[in-house]
């Protein structure tokens, strides 16, 4: 676990990997959650008799809940002491590349992309990897940017 507590400690870590958390399971109900949140029903995600007959065998996370597990994903990559709050700020780029089926695990791999410092706090860009357990291509690569005050 990195801990970063103050504007220069990000700063001193630009390029370096933050290192891999810990994995998730993606199951139906988390699916389907996000799809009740989202209102995005699509029989791929939410309907495994049909999703079965499927070129994925069976149904598949959202890309967008994959995407929006990057903030739960990193916590256990690293945290950061005595902010007053962080923000997101963007994404750079994103790319889905390779389908999450239901039942499987996903983590981050996360490197320190830049920080850059803006008054009393730091600018980061993050390149988070999801990895697909037993997958050689990963499910997806976000470069996220968020804004850390202390």
């Amino acid at each position: 676990m990195r801990i970063f507590a103050g504007v220069q400690d990000f700063l001193d870590a630009i390029g370096e990997s933050l290192g891999e958390g810990d994995w998730l399971l993606v199951d139906q109900e988390r699916v389907n959650t996000f799809a009740q949140a989202t209102g995005d029903f699509q029989w791929i995600h939410v309907d495994p008799e049909r999703a079965a007959s499927s070129p994925f065998g069976g149904t598949i996370a959202h890309g967008y809940l994959t995407l929006s597990l990057c903030p739960y994903l990193v916590k256990s990559v690293y945290r950061i002491d005595g902010s007053k709050m962080g923000v997101n700020y963007g994404l750079n780029k994103v790319r889905f590349i390779t389908p999450v089926k239901v039942g499987s695990r996903v983590r981050v791999k996360t490197v320190l992309k830049n920080a850059e410092q803006i008054g009393d706090g730091v600018q980061v860009t993050l390149e988070n990897t999801i990895e697909l357990e037993g997958s050689a291509k990963p499910a997806c690569i976000a470069e996220t940017m968020s804004r850390v005050y202390f």
